[in-house]
């Protein structure tokens, strides 16, 4: 596990800096840990004695689209950094039964909110304070995974912006197989123990069968056992793979070294993955997410609460072509598909 808070040096033009695993140290750079209470009330960001302290929690490696969206959109609302907001990331790197200690540790540094981007870090947030208000940025049915009571009225001390990661399954098949003329069989590689990803293969099994493919499911417990099963996949088993919903269990990154080591096309649900030399990518902008989720901490920062702040969908989907890794791999991909393409990294 490790900790990182995220700011922008003087002279930075918008280059991340990591603080490494000393928190606390970090922010001792930037603003004095002082406690205060944790349902902000009232104040303005001009009016409080210390930045708005936000701790963001993820299963992933480090700063992810959700967070960076998030600093930018408060830049956005003309927050400064800094001043009046900080941001301190807590990553589990991919242990998500580490979530709910890393969570806990957020509530004892008095963070002012708690930011999550998916199911699991959320539930671990709920579980870890019922004071702090919690925001999330991701999760596909927060309200199938008792996270909220309602969209309009979520209840508790939390509210977010939730995306269309499961309905959009079926058709970034559908755009796979558009992709990779001949894909007949595709391995989908998943946490057992992760409910989103169990659901998420129910909703591939289905769309495969509707589009004639042979859907190679793995379930895997451990990390592990996800490096094995795709160390070991052959190309002429499977044309291509497909990441589950979560990064749990380090399955995306294991999928990224088989298509760069097997050459095998590899189909993402987010462009930050294909930015890292996946094929392709259809899916939620999460960047966007994290960005509209701004606008609920904000009304959060000048006193709302947040159970009585409605959830919020993230509609803005893209697809997203990596035309590098397509040669790499010795892909032609047809012009038809190329104009369908929201972005190609070339």
């Amino acid at each position: 596990m490790g900790m990182v808070a995220l700011y922008r040096g003087v002279g930075d033009t918008g280059r991340w800096r990591l603080c490494g695993r000393q928190w606390l140290r970090c922010l001792a750079l930037i603003v004095l840990l002082a406690s205060s209470g944790l349902l902000p009330g009232a104040v303005s960001a001009a009016d409080r004695d210390r930045p708005f302290q936000i701790g963001a929690l993820t299963v992933a490696w480090g700063p992810n689209p959700q967070v960076i969206g998030l600093r930018d959109g408060l830049l956005a609302l003309g927050y400064r950094e800094d001043k009046d907001f900080v941001i301190g990331v807590r990553f589990t790197q991919g242990d998500v039964p580490a979530l709910l200690a890393a969570a806990r540790e957020l509530a004892q540094l008095e963070a002012d909110l708690i930011f999550t981007d998916d199911a699991n870090s959320t539930k671990a947030a709920q579980m870890a304070t019922s004071r702090i208000p919690i925001v999330f940025a991701g999760g596909a049915d927060p309200l199938g995974a008792g996270l909220i009571q309602s969209f309009a009225r979520p209840g508790g001390n939390i509210t977010g912006v939730t995306d269309l990661g499961f309905e959009l399954g079926p058709k970034r098949l559908q755009v796979f197989q558009e992709l990779i003329p001949g894909l007949k069989r595709v391995l989908f590689p998943y946490d057992a123990a992760n409910a989103d990803a169990v659901t998420e293969a129910r909703g591939y099994r289905d769309a495969a069968r509707r589009l004639g493919i042979g859907l190679v499911e793995r379930a895997v417990q451990t990390q592990t056992e996800a490096r094995t099963v795709l160390a070991t996949v052959q190309r002429g088993e499977v044309d291509g793979i497909l990441k589950q919903y979560s990064t749990s269990l380090n399955i995306p990154g294991f999928i990224l070294e088989t298509t760069a080591q097997r050459g095998l096309p590899s189909m993402f649900d987010g462009a930050f993955w294909v930015e890292q030399g996946g094929l392709a990518s259809y899916g939620p902008d999460f960047y966007e997410t994290g960005r509209q989720a701004a606008r609920l901490v904000d009304k959060i920062i000048k006193g709302a609460h947040p159970g009585e702040l409605p959830v919020e969908v993230n509609p803005k989907i893209e697809f997203v072509i990596n035309l590098k890794t397509a040669k790499i791999l010795g892909l032609t991909i047809v012009p038809e598909v190329l104009y369908q393409a929201d972005r190609l990294i070339r």
